[in-house]
Parts: structure tokens; sequence; C-alpha cells
């Protein structure tokens, strides 16, 4: 029994690709580390015409035909989207294929239903590719910290929005201005709203959330804000405080104090000290800041999309199932036996920093704090800049209910002493 491992590709556009460039150029290696010799079965395309470097006697139109075929031993599914792609993993599953994926929006809307699948089966289903691109995130935490309590996690997880956000902090520029360079360098798409809007960070942290805390979370338990609000002068805010903006994917484990813990998973543009690990992090890149109980502080850094980088995901990812295959056994999926419950983000401690045009007079500083307090929210910092009709209050709370936050933003915006709300922004890490 030493015919070659077979891999059905399902989809070639720019990750699908370098997966097949590099399965057909490190073969050997490849097939040495996985113990066998590793070949390409089929490649399943939409439009064969558009893929010309591709042998012709591996290209197919027909996915399920492909996936199910008997000779076929491992899936890559590359395709993206929720459908086809889902149909056609319960369909490996059900063939007995194990299943290699880079598909965040389906596996943040339906891993559990298709972890259950896989593993009736008895067969993998890894997604290294989902998150962070060639970072290698998602197995340290399904295996190397499995035996650590994790308490938090914090993501730079979108290279689109890290890159539009470094360059209005590098030169001033608003939020259009930079995301029209991006567009034209090839950082965002042509719509751009799954980056800007925060759906491909939620996606990814519910993934992160899932694994980090044992506990089922789907895409539509993130609260998730875009960056399309950003404006220089929010960044150039934060530049004052020492502070940088970022958008963040954020999964923690919250204290039920006695009542039992919960998760809140979000995303969100946030204020962060320049001097947290993240705040560094620029351009198109990944990171994500891990916080366990016993390992400490740990940060994880690289290139978070791309073909190339997310391809060695896959392949990484490839090699692992492979090992499996050859041994008979599936790997450990991920566990869901906390189950904790979803806090709410209106529930969820969190601090702002608020910028607040205002009249120059006796008076103002003592209604806008009495505002604050009324909503049970404490301000931690607060000054004034400017005077006369330039009068300026910047104003940094501590922690408190989300709801709360919100409700005092609403009331300040009501308040005769206030001209206008400027800037409102969370903020994250500040002591």
């Amino acid at each position: 029994m030493n015919r070659p491992l077979k891999v059905a590709l399902l989809g070639c556009g720019t990750v699908g690709g370098a997966v097949l460039r590099a399965l057909q150029e490190q073969a050997d290696d490849l097939g040495a580390r996985v113990g066998r010799a590793v070949e390409v079965a089929g490649v399943a395309v939409r439009r064969p015409d558009h893929h010309p470097d591709v042998p012709a006697d591996l290209l197919t139109t027909d996915a399920h035909a492909l996936v199910t075929r008997d000779d076929v031993d491992l899936v890559v599914e590359v395709i993206g989207g929720i459908e086809p792609a889902r149909s056609l993993m319960l369909a490996a599953f059900e063939a007995g294929k194990s299943v290699v994926s880079a598909n965040k929006a389906l596996l943040a809307e339906d891993g559990v239903a298709l972890h259950a699948a896989a593993a009736k089966a008895g067969v993998d289903l890894y997604y290294e590719a989902a998150v962070a691109g060639a970072i290698p995130i998602l197995r340290p935490l399904r295996e190397s910290l499995v035996g650590d309590q994790l308490s938090r996690i914090v993501g730079i997880v979108n290279g689109t929005t890290n890159y539009i956000l470094s360059r209005m902090a590098e030169t001033g520029a608003g939020f259009g201005e930079a995301l029209a360079e991006a567009t034209e360098l090839g950082y965002a798409e042509a719509d751009p709203t799954a980056d800007v809007d925060g759906f491909d960070a939620a996606a990814k942290a519910a993934i992160l959330a899932s694994l980090a805390f044992h506990t089922p979370v789907s895409a539509a338990d993130v609260h998730r804000e875009g960056i399309s609000t950003v404006t220089a002068t929010d960044v150039a805010r934060a530049a004052e405080i020492g502070c940088t903006v970022k958008l963040l994917a954020i999964c923690e484990r919250v204290d039920g104090n006695g009542e039992g813990d919960s998760v809140s998973v979000r995303v969100h543009p946030a204020m962060i000290p320049t001097t947290h690990p993240l705040a560094s992090v620029g351009g198109a890149f990944n990171a994500v800041f891990v916080e366990a109980e016993a390992a400490g502080q740990l940060m994880f850094y690289g290139q978070g999309a791309g073909g190339e980088p997310t391809a060695s995901a896959v392949l990484g990812d490839l090699v692992a199932v492979g090992r499996n295959r050859l041994a008979g056994a599936a790997g450990q999926g991920p566990s869901g036996y906390a189950d904790l419950a979803v806090r709410p983000m209106a529930e969820t401690p969190t601090r702002y920093h608020v910028s607040l045009d205002v009249a120059d007079k006796p008076g103002v500083l003592a209604a806008v704090a009495q505002e604050f307090a009324q909503h049970g929210v404490s301000i931690s910092t607060v000054r004034q800049t400017g005077r006369g009709d330039a009068a300026t209050l910047v104003i940094v709370t501590h922690s408190a209910p989300d709801a709360a936050l919100s409700a005092t933003i609403a009331a300040l915006r009501e308040m005769p002493a206030v001209r206008g709300v400027t800037s409102v922004l969370r903020v994250e890490g500040l002591q």
C-alpha cells in the first residue's frame, strides 16, 4: 500500500494557484514529510479556459465528482464563500475524505456542524489558513496551549484595514484617501466592504474564540464595527495621548463573579498605547497577542494574506492531515466542552476616549462630568485644549459597561453646552 496520497484541489485563484505550484515544485520534500508521495488528483474550477498554466488533464468543472472519487484521499478547499463550499465539504466527509480549508466565512458560520460531520466520518477538518494567513495561530491554540487557561486574545487580523489605518497615522490622510491608495496597491478589493466593515475580522474572531475558550462561537455572536467612520481627527487625538488606532479582534473570558464566566467577542477600532506590541504592526501585516495563565503573554506576527503566505498554512495542514491518514486516525478536533455564554456587547466592560467641542464658560466641565456620573461612568483623565469657540474637552473614561458609555455619549450630544461630539473611540491597554 505505497500508492501516492491523492489531493483534490477546489479552486485555483490566488491561493489555490500557489498551493498547486507548491504541490508540483515541492513534491519530493512534501512526500518525504508526509511519509508517502503526494500527487494532485484534479483541480475543480468554474472556467477551465482561465487556467492555461494548469495541465488540462487535471482540470474539471465537476467538483462533486472530484471530491467523491475513490482514489482521492484529501480535499483542499480554497474557493471561499458558503455554497457550494459547504456542500462539497459535507460530500467529502461522507466519502471518507479529510479536508483542509481556508474558508473563514464558512467555518465561522457553520463550524460546529462541519466538525460534527468530520468526526462522524472519522476524518480531519483543518483550517490554519482561515485566520492570519501564514501565521501559525490556530494549531498553537488547539494543541500547544490546550493545557493552559487562556484569558484574552487581541489581534490585528485584517491586512487591508491595518494598511489603511497605518497610512492615516503616517501621513495624516483621511479614510477615503488611504482606502484609495490601498486599492491602487492591491491591498483592498474593488468592493472593500468585507474588510473595512469588519466582516472578515469578525469571522476570524469567532474562530479564535471558539478554539481559545472551548465554546462554540459563530460570526453572528461577534459585535462588529468597521473603520469607515474613523477620521484623521481620531488618529490625531490618539497620537496626542501616546496611542495609535487599530482595528482589533478582541476575544476574552469575562469573570462572572461566581455566577459563571462568559466570553466577549468583538471587532472594532480602538486606541492602543504605542508601547503595546500590536501598535508597531504596520502595513498589511497581521499579529495576534495571546494572554494565558501559565504561559503569560505570547505574540504571533507575520503576513496575514496573499497567495504564497496562505499556501504555506494550507500545506502545513496538508502534511499533518496526510500523516494522520497514513496512521489510520484523525487528529483531535476542537473541544466545545466549556460552552460558555457569549456576553452581549452592551454588558461588556470597555473604555472610551471622547472629544467634545464645548462652550468655554464656567460650569461646563462640571455639567459634562455630572452626565458621566449619572450613567455610572467614572472619568480617568480630562483635559481642555483651546479657548472660546475653539475649546475642546478630551475625556478618557475608566472601564464601564458599553451600554452605559453609549448612553452617556447620546446624552452629551443633547447638552446645550456641547456643540459637538467630534471623536469617540474605545481604548484598550491604557493603565
